[in-house]
């Protein structure tokens, strides 16, 4: 009777700690949302009250919230940065015709569903020479869900060669000429085609 009474206890102990464990999970996962969405108010209240908002330089433009995808972990990546040997100055067309040179930095990996992706990581430079480092993608969504001319992802540098990177598609985002005309951005190359439907982050503007 003592044996069969330690393992009903045990079994009650497993059940007790699943149940625990499940809890954590979704209110992790609530966490996550919820910064998901404070982050977009936060970027929402930026665009109708910061004086460098594509609203304010061009008044034809209604202010109205941004549209989005609803916040989806199975669209946050890991992976390292694998730098190229030869970091190549690449040319970059810009939505005015313009050309721009940036620097094919390295690529990043994104697994899902058995199929692996690269992604390309770009060093540019701002109009006040300060530096900075991007993702500029089109996928299966581009110009149906999401802006035709694709989105982009910001990318912080670490200098650990062996850092393991967060790539959260959830803050993918559409650049101010999604919004209006008077601004010109880069066009992401034939090569950042990523080939699945990223169903996160920002949805078309228009």
């Amino acid at each position: 009777m003592l044996v069969k009474s330690n393992i009903c206890l045990l079994a009650v102990i497993i059940l007790f700690t699943f149940l625990i464990s499940e809890g954590c999970t979704e209110s992790n996962a609530d966490k996550y949302t919820q910064s998901i969405l404070k982050e977009r108010a936060e970027k929402d209240s930026s665009m109708k009250f910061d004086s460098h908002s594509p609203f304010h330089r061009d008044s034809t433009v209604k202010i109205k919230p941004l549209i989005y995808y609803d916040p989806d972990q199975g669209f946050v990546f890991k992976s390292k940065l694998f730098l190229y040997e030869g970091q190549d100055t690449v040319a970059i067309l810009g939505t005015k015709g313009e050309m721009r040179y940036v620097i094919q930095l390295g690529f990043v990996e994104l697994k899902k569903e058995n199929k692996v992706h690269r992604v390309n990581i770009y060093r540019a430079f701002g109009r006040d020479g300060e530096m900075y480092h991007s993702i500029w993608f089109t996928d299966r969504t581009t110009g149906k869900e999401t802006y035709g001319v694709g989105r982009y992802l910001d990318f912080e540098l670490n200098p650990n060669p062996d850092f393991i990177y967060t790539i959260d598609f959830n803050k993918a985002y559409n650049p101010y000429c999604a919004y209006t005309a008077l601004f010109t951005c880069p066009i992401p190359r034939e090569e950042d085609f990523i080939d699945m439907e990223i169903e996160a982050g920002e949805k078309k503007f228009h």
